[in-house]
């Protein structure tokens, strides 16, 4: 034994104890940092639960306010909202009617929660349709960039008078942006921001989503949604042009499979001042549900251990429908 090298260097010495890791924990998660996603049915009379996201449920009005009031409680600071109309068409017409379930949803929500919550309203065409895309088409069913624009900028519109503090463009058109800020300002409604879903994949990790909202979708949404395939340099120039175009946030969508984009964005944007959110998506909630079920995994901490994940891969905002239950996990 006396002739052992010891060793000089002995990293163990930080993980000696449960406070001394506490102490050194760099990548904490906190409860203000994640927000929770929420679906609302127009004329629904009780909750109903989503098949492929056990625990998640397409709430009625009433019950979306009680679980805004949950996360509020719980210490969360942000609402992600999501409708799902009774009646959809090919222009997304509920999208834009002031009384329309996502509008009067966020009206509800901030007159239950106040300041206590953001209340982010989701600022996309694809609930609304009857054919599912994230914008209006052409005459040979492609998805029109521009024409899309001008249905964006009346919903932001629509959503921050009725009491978003953010709108959440998703739909991965060019200039949406711009298009949007110009319109918010241009109605006076400067105080209300922009999170720009800036780098957002054509995902397998969707699939439940897609049940979540009743999707119409018909063939897929490759030409909008960025290809998987291209390295992280695509998600930071999505990125700059929104910060450039007046994005207030960006971020990156799914979360889990692109955590090195997640990296590459989150240091892009913190260099100039802006918050990097990440959307830990509705495939990615499933998948570890389905393995917890089966009992192959520690649901508890496999949770906190993929949200922690995201934080340390830089994401400041962490959208996650595991939210206000993580948020009583950490206390």
């Amino acid at each position: 034994m006396n002739d052992i090298q010891r060793p000089l260097v002995r990293p163990r010495r930080l993980r000696t104890s449960a406070a001394m890791r506490d102490l050194v924990a760099g990548s904490a998660l906190r409860p203000a940092q994640l927000v929770l996603p929420a679906f609302v049915r127009e004329g629904a009379s009780e909750p109903t639960p989503i098949s492929s996201m056990p625990g998640v449920v397409q709430h009625t009005r009433d019950s979306l306010r009680k679980a805004a009031v949950e996360a509020a409680e719980a210490g969360l600071r942000g609402i992600m909202l999501f409708g799902v109309p009774e009646a959809k068409d090919a222009i997304g017409s509920g999208a834009t009617d002031p009384d329309g379930i996502l509008n009067v949803a966020i009206s509800d929500v901030v007159s239950e929660v106040g300041d206590a919550l953001i209340v982010m309203g989701d600022l996309c065409l694809d609930e609304f349709t009857d054919h599912g895309h994230c914008g209006v088409l052409d005459d040979a069913g492609r998805v029109d960039n521009d024409a899309t624009l001008e249905r964006y900028a009346d919903m932001a519109v629509v959503q921050a008078r009725a009491g978003a503090g953010l709108v959440g463009p998703s739909g991965m058109m060019d200039g949406q942006v711009a298009v949007i800020r110009d319109a918010l300002d241009g109605a006076g409604l400067t105080d209300t921001g922009i999170l720009a879903y800036s780098a957002k994949y054509a995902s397998a990790f969707f699939g439940p989503f897609r049940e979540a909202v009743d999707s119409s979708l018909e063939g897929d949404r490759r030409t909008y949604q960025q290809d998987g395939r291209r390295d992280g340099r695509e998600g930071v120039r999505e990125a700059l042009l929104d910060i450039e175009q007046g994005a207030d946030m960006v971020m990156v969508k799914p979360a889990l499979a692109y955590l090195d984009v997640l990296r590459q964005v989150a240091d892009a944007a913190s260099a100039i001042g802006v918050p990097t959110a990440a959307y830990n998506i509705s495939g990615e909630y499933a998948m570890l549900e389905a393995a917890a079920a089966h009992g192959w995994i520690d649901r508890e901490a496999a949770i906190l251990e993929t949200l922690t994940s995201i934080s340390r891969a830089g994401a400041d905002v962490i959208l996650t429908y595991w939210a206000t239950e993580a948020a009583g996990l950490l206390r």
